[in-house]
């Protein structure tokens, strides 16, 4: 395999594995134990770092790279950057849903589900960002789609507190049941209330979190 295409298929394992909650904050991106563990050369598993560092998904450090921690002043704007664009693009997403962008919701939900009852936080991760995926796949205004995606970091920063405190799991759950609901029904009105209270609780949840020390940062 040619280093480019070496070093893409790095990348897209290293993404897939953030992106589901495989890595904590106290996780180290090393290129020569990435190139050991997949039995490749070093220089493809660094440009692999390298480009996951320009795009904002880990910041070097004195050993390797990691994912940025972010502090809860930078997290609590973007949560509202999301109350004032989320809403807007679950509601083009109920006008021009798709039967097939609701099979891969349900999946993803019933995914979600039952990595819950199996107490598997990596599946549960990965089926909460397919389920998300899955909606804004089908959003119109994609220049909206991709001011959304640009705050990926600062929303799997919430993901990696919130999501490891058991009682949030449920309501994330109810929320995306009821979000599906809404986009299967092609409700629009309902979609953008649902995923605003949605944004809420989570922004509820995160401030929960830092109150009670679970977050491992200071309240703003």
């Amino acid at each position: 395999m040619q280093r480019q295409n070496l070093r893409d298929h790095i990348y897209d394992l290293l993404i897939q594995r953030i992106r589901s909650g495989a890595f904590g904050f106290d996780d180290r991106f090393v290129d020569v134990a990435i190139a050991a563990e997949l039995g490749a050369s070093r220089m493809p598993a660094r440009d692999a770092l390298m480009r996951l560092a320009t795009e904002g998904y880990l910041v070097p450090s004195t050993r390797g790279y990691v994912l940025p921690r972010l502090g809860p002043d930078e997290i609590l704007d973007v949560f509202e950057l999301r109350r004032l664009l989320e809403p807007r693009a679950a509601a083009l997403a109920a006008q021009a849903m798709t039967d097939a962008c609701i099979a891969t919701m349900e999946h993803a939900f019933h995914s979600g589900t039952a990595a819950l009852e199996a107490g598997d936080g990596p599946a549960l991760f990965t089926a909460s960002e397919v389920f998300r995926n899955a909606w804004l796949s089908v959003v119109p205004n994609r220049t909206l789609v991709q001011a959304i995606r640009r705050y990926f970091v600062q929303v799997q920063n919430v993901r990696l507190i919130t999501m490891r405190v058991d009682e949030v799991l449920p309501v994330i759950l109810a929320g995306q049941r009821d979000i599906l609901d809404a986009h299967r029904a092609r409700d629009a009105v309902a979609a953008a209330d649902r995923i605003l209270r949605f944004v809420i609780e989570g922004e509820i949840a995160f401030r929960r979190a830092i109150a009670d020390g679970q977050a491992g940062i200071s309240p703003p």
